[in-house]
C-alpha cells in the first residue's frame, strides 16, 4: 500500500468515528473543546508544512495549488456551518444540552471528505509533485469541526434567540 492509500484509510477511520459519535445522543459542550481542536490543529499545521516542503524541494509552490488551497479551507469551514444545520439540538427539563446527528449529517460528512480529497487531487496536479493536498486533512477536520461546533453552540436553546445569533455570525 503506498503513502497516499494510507492516507485515505486514515482519513477515513477518523471520519467514521467521527460521525458513528455524532449520531448518538451526547451532551453538547458549552464551551469548545480545545483539545481535540487542537491536537487537529497542531496536527493540521504540521502537515501543512510537511506539505510545503514536499513541493519546494522541487520547485516553487505554484499560485494555483495555493489558491485551491485556501479554497479547501474555505469548503471546510462551509460544510461544518452547513452540517451544524443538520444536527438537533435541544435542552433536557434539567438544562443538560443535548445534540444528535441525523442521516444528513452523515451523508455532509461523506460530502466534505470526498470533495476535500478532489479537491486534493487538483492541487497536487496543478502543483506537480509533492503531497501539499493530502497533507492538509487534519487542518481540514479541525476547522469544519470547529465551525460546526460554533454553529451549534449558537443553536443550542437557551443561550440567546438562536436564529439572530446565528445570523450575526454571516
Amino acid at each position: 500500500m503506498n503513502g497516499s492509500a494510507d492516507s485515505y484509510l486514515v482519513t477515513a477511520a477518523v471520519v467514521a468515528l467521527i460521525i458513528v459519535r455524532q449520531l448518538k445522543v451526547r451532551p453538547l459542550r458549552e464551551d469548545t473543546p480545545v483539545v481535540l481542536l487542537g491536537i487537529l490543529t497542531v496536527l493540521g499545521v504540521a502537515g501543512l508544512v510537511f506539505g510545503v516542503t514536499s513541493v519546494t524541494k522541487l520547485h516553487p509552490v505554484a499560485g494555483g495549488a495555493v489558491a485551491l488551497l485556501l479554497l479547501s479551507l474555505l469548503v471546510a469551514v462551509g460544510f461544518g456551518v452547513v452540517r451544524a444545520m443538520t444536527v438537533r439540538v435541544w435542552r433536557e427539563p434539567d438544562g443538560t444540552a443535548l445534540r444528535q446527528g441525523t442521516p444528513l449529517t452523515t451523508a455532509l460528512w461523506v460530502a466534505a471528505i470526498v470533495v476535500h480529497f478532489a479537491l486534493d487531487a487538483w492541487i497536487d496536479h496543478v502543483d506537480r509533485g509533492g503531497a501539499l493536498g493530502p497533507a492538509t486533512v487534519y487542518l481540514y477536520i479541525a476547522l469544519t469541526l470547529g465551525a460546526q461546533g460554533v454553529v451549534l453552540r449558537r443553536r443550542l436553546p437557551g443561550t440567546a434567540p438562536a436564529l439572530a445569533r446565528w445570523r450575526r455570525t454571516l
